[in-house]
């Protein structure tokens, strides 16, 4: 565990003496910003007519106004932003040449992949952190029903992680990082694009591409709901590429 924590604060650091992070936070803060000032302004001028009728507010709420297209939009954002984040994980390494100096050290590979992936999932943490100014905000508004603000960020972390997990897989793959990003983007939009042809499959073969969806999963979290199928199938998700990380780290010793 100390191993694990070592090579956490080592790559965290390094996320800040770089300019990625500035980067990758500063535009996922101004595109999720830039959703909410839209969405915000919309259920606005919808209340606003509601008011006009009697019961015309009553349906009115902020999780089903504001949320639920909020946090889908940034799920989006996340679907972009999160490969910048993982691509350099170990394709850095690889091509600074520290790769091999790196499986040289008193480390398990375990303590190496899990080390890298907590310090991306740390900073992609303080990335989704900032967002909750947006409730802070409309908490001054009105009411927020605040198990759906849970269920919404439950959601949101445990889709980064699988994102990371999978980031990290493709960074292992590649010394370049461009690559690797490229990968990890161009995987993770068929994971999530693969729910829609569902409705062309037969019912079985349509339930199996459902499941595998990372977007079907996340409905539920946006409505408030945390269910455990969709729990389980994000933490298998994260497991098993961390598992195949392993694996192709395992292969670099193999081939020498």
């Amino acid at each position: 565990m100390k191993n694990i924590w070592i090579i956490t604060k080592k790559e965290c650091a390094s996320y800040f003496y770089s300019p990625i992070a500035y980067v990758v936070f500063a535009m996922f803060t101004l595109v999720s910003g830039y959703f909410f000032y839209n969405i915000l302004s919309v259920y606005t001028m919808v209340s606003m007519r509601a008011m006009q009728n009697q019961y015309g507010a009553e349906g009115l709420n902020f999780t089903e106004g504001i949320f639920i297209p909020l946090f889908s939009n940034m799920s989006i954002i996340m679907l972009l932003m999160m490969p910048l984040l993982t691509m350099r994980l170990l394709s850095e390494e690889k091509r600074s040449g520290t790769f091999e100096l790196l499986l040289t050290y008193p480390l398990r590979d375990i303590e190496t992949v899990l080390g890298k992936f907590f310090a991306c999932f740390l900073v992609f943490a303080t990335m989704l952190g900032l967002t909750l100014a947006y409730p802070i905000f409309l908490s001054f508004l009105g009411k927020i029903e605040y198990g759906a603000l849970i269920a919404c960020y439950v959601g949101l972390l445990l889709m980064g992680s699988a994102f990371i997990s999978f980031g990290l897989l493709a960074s292992a793959w590649t010394s370049n990082q461009i690559i690797a990003a490229v990968i990890s983007f161009g995987a993770l939009l068929l994971f999530w694009m693969v729910g829609f042809s569902a409705y062309n499959a037969s019912p079985e073969f349509g339930a199996i591409l459902s499941h595998l969806s990372l977007l079907d999963h996340f409905d539920n979290f946006t409505k408030g709901i945390i269910e455990s199928k969709d729990v389980i199938y994000y933490l298998n998700f994260t497991i098993f590429c961390l598992f195949l990380t392993l694996r192709s780290l395992e292969s670099n010793k193999w081939r020498g």
